[in-house]
């Protein structure tokens, strides 16, 4: 007999926290591209904060796996993780590659996607909200 498992109201997931963990640690790398741009100062915070994004970018796809498999829920988390893991992938290329044009406008994106993504699994659909239609 299979038995369908979901989150409980007002408890954190881990696909919460892991979404949570990528979008502040993408806005530390703005921070310090900031400084990087302005002083060299930035320089040894920026590459250790483009591992710590890079690591929580594949964390993100385990919490999305967890979250799908025995949970029952939707693939489509999936799909997001790993489109993420490969812009995260590609911003490494361009910032290694020391190619700002491309590499700061990537990371404006990354942010604007990683806040959506937080928001959406940090607010009920909805649907949850007003119960079922009649």
């Amino acid at each position: 007999m299979a038995t369908r498992t979901t989150a409980v109201r007002g408890r954190v997931t881990f696909l919460q926290i892991a979404i949570a963990l990528q979008t502040v640690s993408l806005f530390f790398q703005a921070v310090t591209a900031g400084m990087l741009l302005s002083s060299s100062h930035g320089e040894l915070l920026h590459d250790a904060g483009s591992r710590v994004m890079y690591g929580s970018s594949m964390v993100y796809v385990l919490a999305a796996i967890l979250a799908w498999r025995p949970g029952g829920g939707a693939p489509r988390p999936i799909v997001y993780a790993s489109a993420f893991l490969v812009l995260a992938s590609v911003q490494v290329v361009l910032g290694i590659a020391h190619m700002p044009s491309l590499h700061v406008p990537l990371g404006v994106l990354m942010f604007g996607l990683s806040v959506l993504a937080l928001g959406q699994v940090l607010t009920p659909r909805l649907s949850e909200r007003h119960g079922p239609r009649s």
